[in-house]
Protein backbone atom coordinates (compact mmCIF):
# COMPACT_ATOMS: atom_id res chain seq x y z
CA UNK A 1 0.00 0.00 0.00
CA UNK A 2 1.20 3.46 -0.94
CA UNK A 3 0.25 6.74 0.67
CA UNK A 4 -0.01 9.67 -2.45
CA UNK A 5 -0.23 13.26 -2.02
CA UNK A 6 -1.15 15.61 -4.96
CA UNK A 7 -1.56 19.38 -4.13
CA UNK A 8 -0.37 22.75 -4.87
CA UNK A 9 -0.68 25.94 -2.27
CA UNK A 10 0.83 29.21 -1.53
CA UNK A 11 4.30 28.15 -2.30
CA UNK A 12 3.77 27.09 -5.33
CA UNK A 13 0.69 29.07 -7.37
CA UNK A 14 -0.09 32.61 -6.77
CA UNK A 15 -3.98 33.34 -5.86
CA UNK A 16 -4.41 33.31 -9.70
CA UNK A 17 -4.00 29.35 -10.08
CA UNK A 18 -4.88 28.69 -6.77
CA UNK A 19 -8.55 29.94 -6.81
CA UNK A 20 -9.29 27.91 -9.93
CA UNK A 21 -8.54 24.94 -8.00
CA UNK A 22 -9.81 26.09 -4.46
CA UNK A 23 -12.76 23.62 -3.65
CA UNK A 24 -15.52 25.25 -0.81
CA UNK A 25 -16.68 23.66 2.16
CA UNK A 26 -19.85 23.66 0.24
CA UNK A 27 -18.37 21.66 -2.63
CA UNK A 28 -16.51 19.71 -1.04
CA UNK A 29 -18.86 16.80 -0.85
CA UNK A 30 -20.17 16.52 -4.45
CA UNK A 31 -16.36 17.01 -5.18
CA UNK A 32 -15.52 13.77 -2.92
CA UNK A 33 -18.19 11.81 -5.04
CA UNK A 34 -16.69 12.61 -7.82
CA UNK A 35 -13.15 11.43 -6.55
CA UNK A 36 -14.59 8.04 -5.62
CA UNK A 37 -14.63 7.17 -9.59
CA UNK A 38 -10.33 7.57 -9.61
CA UNK A 39 -9.68 6.09 -6.35
CA UNK A 40 -11.39 3.97 -3.60
CA UNK A 41 -9.91 6.30 -1.00
CA UNK A 42 -9.48 9.87 -0.82
CA UNK A 43 -9.76 12.96 1.21
CA UNK A 44 -9.42 16.30 -0.13
CA UNK A 45 -7.65 19.23 2.01
CA UNK A 46 -9.02 22.79 0.44
CA UNK A 47 -8.06 26.11 1.97
CA UNK A 48 -6.99 29.41 1.62
CA UNK A 49 -3.49 28.09 1.16
CA UNK A 50 -3.57 24.83 -0.77
CA UNK A 51 -5.94 22.27 -2.63
CA UNK A 52 -4.64 18.79 -1.54
CA UNK A 53 -5.85 15.23 -2.65
CA UNK A 54 -4.31 12.74 -0.16
CA UNK A 55 -4.94 8.83 -1.38
CA UNK A 56 -3.92 5.45 -0.25
CA UNK A 57 -3.41 2.72 -2.82
CA UNK A 58 -1.79 -0.54 -3.62
CA UNK A 59 -0.23 1.16 -6.64
CA UNK A 60 1.12 4.44 -5.86
CA UNK A 61 1.46 5.53 -9.34
CA UNK A 62 -2.07 4.53 -10.29
CA UNK A 63 -3.13 7.05 -7.46
CA UNK A 64 -0.94 9.94 -8.25
CA UNK A 65 -2.35 9.85 -11.51
CA UNK A 66 -5.59 9.15 -10.57
CA UNK A 67 -5.43 12.50 -8.43
CA UNK A 68 -3.99 14.68 -11.00
CA UNK A 69 -7.12 13.45 -13.67
CA UNK A 70 -9.55 14.47 -11.20
CA UNK A 71 -7.94 17.53 -10.62
CA UNK A 72 -8.18 18.17 -14.30
CA UNK A 73 -11.62 16.80 -14.96
CA UNK A 74 -13.09 18.18 -11.88
CA UNK A 75 -11.79 21.39 -12.40
CA UNK A 76 -11.51 21.78 -16.31
CA UNK A 77 -8.30 23.88 -16.32
CA UNK A 78 -5.38 23.97 -18.76
CA UNK A 79 -2.34 22.02 -17.76
CA UNK A 80 -0.07 24.82 -18.95
CA UNK A 81 -1.64 26.75 -15.87
CA UNK A 82 -1.03 24.74 -13.10
CA UNK A 83 0.82 21.08 -13.53
CA UNK A 84 4.30 23.00 -13.43
CA UNK A 85 3.22 24.05 -10.36
CA UNK A 86 1.75 20.34 -8.59
CA UNK A 87 4.08 18.83 -5.75
CA UNK A 88 3.65 15.03 -5.10
CA UNK A 89 4.41 13.21 -1.89
CA UNK A 90 4.42 9.97 -1.51
CA UNK A 91 4.83 7.98 1.98
CA UNK A 92 6.76 9.17 4.42
CA UNK A 93 6.92 12.54 2.76
CA UNK A 94 3.44 12.62 2.54
CA UNK A 95 2.83 11.77 6.22
CA UNK A 96 5.47 14.84 6.94
CA UNK A 97 3.47 17.29 4.91
CA UNK A 98 0.76 16.13 6.14
CA UNK A 99 1.59 16.56 10.44
CA UNK A 100 3.33 19.94 9.16
CA UNK A 101 0.03 21.55 7.69
CA UNK A 102 -1.78 20.40 10.92
CA UNK A 103 0.84 22.18 12.68
CA UNK A 104 0.52 25.57 11.38
CA UNK A 105 4.41 25.26 9.90
CA UNK A 106 3.04 24.78 6.07
CA UNK A 107 0.57 27.78 6.77
CA UNK A 108 1.32 31.06 4.94
CA UNK A 109 0.39 32.62 8.37
CA UNK A 110 2.67 29.73 10.81
CA UNK A 111 1.27 28.73 13.77
CA UNK A 112 -2.46 29.86 12.94
CA UNK A 113 -4.98 27.65 14.37
CA UNK A 114 -7.67 27.77 11.60
CA UNK A 115 -5.83 24.81 9.64
CA UNK A 116 -6.18 21.91 12.47
CA UNK A 117 -10.21 22.39 12.11
CA UNK A 118 -10.15 22.53 8.81
CA UNK A 119 -7.91 18.93 8.63
CA UNK A 120 -10.99 17.77 10.91
CA UNK A 121 -13.45 18.96 8.58
CA UNK A 122 -12.17 17.41 5.56
CA UNK A 123 -11.74 13.40 7.51
CA UNK A 124 -15.27 14.03 8.76
CA UNK A 125 -16.77 15.12 5.64
CA UNK A 126 -14.72 12.54 3.78
CA UNK A 127 -16.06 9.90 6.30
CA UNK A 128 -19.49 10.81 6.12
CA UNK A 129 -18.63 10.39 1.78
CA UNK A 130 -17.18 6.70 2.70
CA UNK A 131 -14.78 7.79 1.19
CA UNK A 132 -11.93 6.51 4.24
CA UNK A 133 -10.58 3.62 5.48
CA UNK A 134 -8.59 2.86 8.33
CA UNK A 135 -4.89 3.66 7.44
CA UNK A 136 -6.33 7.00 5.80
CA UNK A 137 -7.78 7.33 9.25
CA UNK A 138 -5.16 6.90 11.28
CA UNK A 139 -3.01 9.45 8.96
CA UNK A 140 -5.28 12.14 9.99
CA UNK A 141 -6.27 11.17 13.33
CA UNK A 142 -2.58 11.32 13.77
CA UNK A 143 -1.86 14.82 11.83
CA UNK A 144 -4.45 16.21 13.97
CA UNK A 145 -2.95 14.42 17.40
CA UNK A 146 0.58 16.25 16.20
CA UNK A 147 -0.84 19.44 15.72
CA UNK A 148 -2.19 19.30 19.16
CA UNK A 149 1.10 18.12 20.80
CA UNK A 150 2.57 21.02 18.66
CA UNK A 151 0.60 23.79 20.10
CA UNK A 152 0.70 22.42 23.74
CA UNK A 153 4.48 21.97 23.87
CA UNK A 154 5.26 24.59 21.79
CA UNK A 155 5.08 28.67 21.41
CA UNK A 156 4.02 28.90 17.96
CA UNK A 157 0.05 29.55 18.55
CA UNK A 158 0.87 32.12 21.33
CA UNK A 159 -0.16 35.07 19.81
CA UNK A 160 -0.95 33.45 16.83
CA UNK A 161 -2.07 35.27 13.85
CA UNK A 162 -4.51 34.17 11.34
CA UNK A 163 -4.97 35.46 7.87
CA UNK A 164 -8.06 37.39 9.23
CA UNK A 165 -6.04 39.30 11.97
CA UNK A 166 -2.93 39.94 9.34
CA UNK A 167 -5.92 41.51 6.80
CA UNK A 168 -7.14 44.05 9.76
CA UNK A 169 -3.23 44.73 10.06
CA UNK A 170 -2.76 45.70 6.63
CA UNK A 171 -6.17 47.83 6.43
CA UNK A 172 -4.51 49.34 9.73
CA UNK A 173 -1.60 50.10 8.16
CA UNK A 174 -2.58 51.50 4.99
CA UNK A 175 -5.85 52.95 6.56
CA UNK A 176 -5.35 56.89 8.11
CA UNK A 177 -6.85 57.26 11.11
CA UNK A 178 -7.99 53.25 11.18
CA UNK A 179 -9.91 53.86 14.64
CA UNK A 180 -12.09 56.47 13.18
CA UNK A 181 -13.12 54.09 9.83
CA UNK A 182 -15.84 52.50 8.79
CA UNK A 183 -14.88 48.91 7.57
CA UNK A 184 -17.43 46.78 5.69
CA UNK A 185 -16.85 42.89 6.36
CA UNK A 186 -18.50 41.02 3.52
CA UNK A 187 -18.87 36.91 4.71
CA UNK A 188 -20.33 36.10 8.13
CA UNK A 189 -18.96 32.82 8.07
CA UNK A 190 -15.90 32.18 10.75
CA UNK A 191 -13.65 34.23 8.82
CA UNK A 192 -15.73 37.28 8.33
CA UNK A 193 -16.22 36.71 12.47
CA UNK A 194 -12.22 36.33 13.26
CA UNK A 195 -12.01 40.16 11.03
CA UNK A 196 -14.58 41.92 12.77
CA UNK A 197 -13.26 40.63 15.89
CA UNK A 198 -9.89 41.62 15.13
CA UNK A 199 -10.94 45.16 13.94
CA UNK A 200 -12.76 46.12 17.00
CA UNK A 201 -10.09 44.76 19.31
CA UNK A 202 -8.04 46.87 17.18
CA UNK A 203 -10.29 49.88 17.85
CA UNK A 204 -11.84 50.47 14.68
CA UNK A 205 -15.04 52.92 14.91
CA UNK A 206 -17.62 51.10 13.09
CA UNK A 207 -18.52 47.39 11.48
CA UNK A 208 -20.90 46.65 9.43
CA UNK A 209 -21.60 42.91 8.26
CA UNK A 210 -22.35 42.14 4.93
CA UNK A 211 -24.13 38.53 4.35
CA UNK A 212 -26.86 36.78 1.99
CA UNK A 213 -28.75 35.81 5.26
CA UNK A 214 -29.80 38.96 6.78
CA UNK A 215 -30.43 36.61 9.95
CA UNK A 216 -26.40 35.64 10.21
CA UNK A 217 -25.34 39.02 9.29
CA UNK A 218 -27.38 40.45 12.16
CA UNK A 219 -26.21 37.79 14.37
CA UNK A 220 -22.38 38.44 13.68
CA UNK A 221 -23.12 42.52 13.79
CA UNK A 222 -24.96 41.89 17.58
CA UNK A 223 -22.29 40.65 19.04
CA UNK A 224 -19.96 43.41 17.89
CA UNK A 225 -22.34 46.49 17.99
CA UNK A 226 -21.75 46.81 14.71
CA UNK A 227 -24.89 47.20 11.86
CA UNK A 228 -25.57 44.61 9.05
CA UNK A 229 -26.93 44.48 5.91
CA UNK A 230 -27.77 42.05 3.10
CA UNK A 231 -25.33 41.56 -0.65
CA UNK A 232 -28.72 43.74 -2.17
CA UNK A 233 -28.19 46.77 0.00
CA UNK A 234 -24.05 46.30 -0.30
CA UNK A 235 -23.55 49.76 -2.36
CA UNK A 236 -25.59 51.75 -0.02
CA UNK A 237 -22.54 50.94 2.58
CA UNK A 238 -19.92 50.62 0.21
CA UNK A 239 -20.24 54.31 -0.14
CA UNK A 240 -19.85 55.16 3.28
CA UNK A 241 -16.88 52.70 3.79
CA UNK A 242 -13.44 53.62 4.20
CA UNK A 243 -11.69 49.85 3.97
CA UNK A 244 -13.40 46.58 2.88
CA UNK A 245 -12.59 43.01 3.92
CA UNK A 246 -14.37 40.27 1.78
CA UNK A 247 -13.76 36.58 2.94
CA UNK A 248 -17.52 34.87 1.37
CA UNK A 249 -16.70 31.38 0.36
CA UNK A 250 -19.05 32.55 -2.41
CA UNK A 251 -17.60 31.03 -5.82
CA UNK A 252 -18.21 34.42 -7.62
CA UNK A 253 -17.45 38.07 -7.49
CA UNK A 254 -19.22 39.65 -5.15
CA UNK A 255 -17.65 42.95 -5.74
CA UNK A 256 -18.11 43.57 -9.47
CA UNK A 257 -16.65 46.55 -11.38
CA UNK A 258 -20.15 47.62 -11.71
CA UNK A 259 -21.10 47.95 -8.16
CA UNK A 260 -18.11 49.50 -7.17
CA UNK A 261 -17.79 52.27 -9.61
CA UNK A 262 -21.86 52.95 -8.51
CA UNK A 263 -20.82 53.28 -4.94
CA UNK A 264 -17.51 55.69 -5.62
CA UNK A 265 -19.67 58.14 -7.69
CA UNK A 266 -20.98 59.33 -4.00
CA UNK A 267 -17.75 59.53 -2.98
CA UNK A 268 -15.31 59.92 -5.72
CA UNK A 269 -12.54 61.85 -3.43
CA UNK A 270 -12.53 59.38 -0.28
CA UNK A 271 -10.15 56.61 -0.83
CA UNK A 272 -11.64 52.90 -0.62
CA UNK A 273 -9.17 50.16 0.79
CA UNK A 274 -10.33 46.36 0.13
CA UNK A 275 -8.55 43.41 1.35
CA UNK A 276 -9.97 40.31 -0.76
CA UNK A 277 -8.96 37.11 1.05
CA UNK A 278 -11.89 34.91 -0.37
CA UNK A 279 -10.52 32.04 -1.92
CA UNK A 280 -11.53 31.96 -4.71
CA UNK A 281 -11.49 35.68 -4.91
CA UNK A 282 -14.62 38.08 -4.01
CA UNK A 283 -13.36 41.21 -5.95
CA UNK A 284 -12.81 41.46 -9.79
CA UNK A 285 -9.40 42.33 -10.61
CA UNK A 286 -10.60 45.30 -12.67
CA UNK A 287 -11.81 46.74 -9.66
CA UNK A 288 -8.68 47.76 -8.76
CA UNK A 289 -8.15 49.83 -12.05
CA UNK A 290 -10.98 52.22 -10.60
CA UNK A 291 -9.82 55.77 -9.23
CA UNK A 292 -8.81 56.35 -5.44
CA UNK A 293 -9.41 52.34 -5.08
CA UNK A 294 -7.55 50.31 -3.64
CA UNK A 295 -7.54 46.39 -4.15
CA UNK A 296 -5.39 43.97 -2.11
CA UNK A 297 -5.95 40.10 -2.01
CA UNK A 298 -4.83 37.21 0.26
CA UNK A 299 -0.84 36.93 -1.42
CA UNK A 300 -0.21 40.61 -0.63
CA UNK A 301 0.34 39.72 3.12
CA UNK A 302 3.46 38.27 2.45
CA UNK A 303 5.33 40.88 3.78
CA UNK A 304 3.76 40.80 7.60
CA UNK A 305 3.47 36.69 7.32
CA UNK A 306 7.31 36.55 6.70
CA UNK A 307 8.15 38.98 9.62
CA UNK A 308 5.79 36.40 11.53
CA UNK A 309 7.79 33.82 10.38
CA UNK A 310 11.01 35.06 11.60
CA UNK A 311 9.65 35.67 15.10
CA UNK A 312 8.77 31.86 15.50
CA UNK A 313 11.69 30.73 14.45
CA UNK A 314 12.83 28.71 17.70
CA UNK A 315 9.73 27.41 17.90
CA UNK A 316 9.75 25.65 14.34
CA UNK A 317 12.55 24.52 15.19
CA UNK A 318 11.16 22.59 18.16
CA UNK A 319 7.95 22.02 16.35
CA UNK A 320 9.61 20.10 14.18
CA UNK A 321 11.63 17.93 16.48
CA UNK A 322 7.63 16.52 17.70
CA UNK A 323 6.56 16.16 14.51
CA UNK A 324 9.59 13.85 13.26
CA UNK A 325 9.16 11.59 16.33
CA UNK A 326 5.30 11.97 15.53
CA UNK A 327 6.08 10.84 11.57
CA UNK A 328 8.06 7.77 12.87
CA UNK A 329 5.21 6.38 15.44
CA UNK A 330 3.30 6.39 12.23
CA UNK A 331 5.45 5.05 10.22
CA UNK A 332 6.09 2.19 12.77
CA UNK A 333 2.22 1.63 12.84
CA UNK A 334 1.98 1.62 8.98
CA UNK A 335 5.04 -0.84 8.38
CA UNK A 336 3.17 -3.14 10.91
CA UNK A 337 0.21 -2.78 8.80
CA UNK A 338 1.45 -3.16 5.72
CA UNK A 339 2.36 -6.99 7.24
CA UNK A 340 -0.28 -7.59 9.30
CA UNK A 341 -1.82 -10.25 6.74
CA UNK A 342 1.56 -12.16 6.37
CA UNK A 343 2.29 -12.67 9.73
CA UNK A 344 -1.08 -13.31 10.72
CA UNK A 345 -0.61 -16.27 7.86
CA UNK A 346 2.31 -17.61 9.11
CA UNK A 347 0.86 -17.18 12.84
CA UNK A 348 -2.05 -19.32 11.70
CA UNK A 349 -0.05 -21.94 9.89
CA UNK A 350 2.11 -22.44 12.85
CA UNK A 351 -0.81 -22.74 15.10
CA UNK A 352 -2.58 -25.30 12.86
CA UNK A 353 0.47 -27.51 12.78
CA UNK A 354 1.57 -27.31 16.54
CA UNK A 355 -2.38 -28.40 16.66
CA UNK A 356 -2.32 -31.10 14.10
CA UNK A 357 1.18 -32.58 15.95
CA UNK A 358 -0.26 -31.86 19.20
CA UNK A 359 -3.49 -33.91 18.96
CA UNK A 360 -1.41 -36.80 17.25
CA UNK A 361 0.73 -37.13 20.13
CA UNK A 362 -1.86 -36.84 23.02
CA UNK A 363 -3.86 -39.53 20.89
CA UNK A 364 -1.11 -42.03 21.37
CA UNK A 365 -0.57 -40.96 25.11
CA UNK A 366 -3.27 -42.09 26.72
CA UNK A 367 -2.75 -42.22 30.56
CA UNK A 368 -1.36 -38.52 30.84
CA UNK A 369 -2.79 -36.28 33.40
CA UNK A 370 -4.24 -32.65 32.69
CA UNK A 371 -1.19 -31.07 34.32
CA UNK A 372 1.01 -32.86 31.59
CA UNK A 373 -1.35 -32.21 28.82
CA UNK A 374 -1.08 -28.66 29.94
CA UNK A 375 2.82 -29.09 29.94
CA UNK A 376 2.79 -30.46 26.45
CA UNK A 377 0.19 -27.50 25.34
CA UNK A 378 2.80 -24.71 26.66
CA UNK A 379 5.38 -26.39 25.59
CA UNK A 380 4.71 -26.37 22.25
CA UNK A 381 2.96 -23.47 21.63
CA UNK A 382 6.32 -21.98 23.47
CA UNK A 383 8.01 -23.60 20.64
CA UNK A 384 6.11 -22.15 17.47
CA UNK A 385 6.74 -18.68 19.10
CA UNK A 386 9.75 -18.80 19.51
CA UNK A 387 10.49 -20.11 15.99
CA UNK A 388 8.53 -17.47 14.48
CA UNK A 389 10.10 -14.38 16.18
CA UNK A 390 12.96 -13.82 14.63
CA UNK A 391 10.67 -13.68 10.80
CA UNK A 392 7.99 -11.94 12.63
CA UNK A 393 10.14 -8.78 14.00
CA UNK A 394 12.22 -8.97 10.39
CA UNK A 395 9.46 -8.70 8.63
CA UNK A 396 7.99 -5.59 10.46
CA UNK A 397 11.10 -3.75 10.45
CA UNK A 398 11.42 -4.30 6.80
CA UNK A 399 7.74 -4.08 5.45
CA UNK A 400 8.65 -1.30 3.56
CA UNK A 401 12.24 -1.54 2.43
CA UNK A 402 11.95 -5.28 1.47
CA UNK A 403 9.25 -6.55 -0.65
CA UNK A 404 11.37 -9.46 -2.17
CA UNK A 405 11.46 -10.24 1.56
CA UNK A 406 7.68 -10.65 2.35
CA UNK A 407 7.61 -12.52 -0.91
CA UNK A 408 10.18 -14.55 -0.08
CA UNK A 409 8.43 -15.90 3.20
CA UNK A 410 5.27 -16.18 1.28
CA UNK A 411 6.16 -18.82 -1.34
CA UNK A 412 8.98 -20.08 1.82
CA UNK A 413 5.78 -20.88 3.79
CA UNK A 414 3.44 -21.31 1.22
CA UNK A 415 0.85 -18.93 2.71
CA UNK A 416 -2.37 -18.29 1.19
CA UNK A 417 -3.14 -14.68 1.17
CA UNK A 418 -4.92 -12.13 -1.05
CA UNK A 419 -2.27 -10.09 -2.78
Amino acid sequence: MHISLVGINHSTAPITIREKLAITRGRLRDSLSLLCHYVPHGIILSTCNRTEVYTIDSDGFRAEEASINFLKAHLNIPDSDWVQRVYVHKNGAAVEHLFRVASGLDSMIIGEFEILGQVKHALEVAEKARMVNLPLRHLFQSAIRTGRRVREETGISKNALSVSSVAVDLAAKIAKEFERCKMLVIGAGEAGRLVAKAAREKGISQICVVSRSQETASALAATLGGISVTLNNVVNELSTSHIVVTCSGAPHWILDVRRVEKAMKVRPELPLVIIDIGVPRNVEPEVGQINNVCVYNIDDLTEISNRNRQQREGEIQMATEIIAAEVDKFISWWQALEVRPIVNALMKKAEDIRRRQLNKTLSKLCNLSDEERDSLEAMTRSIATKILKDPVSHLKANANNNKDYIEMIRELFQLNIER
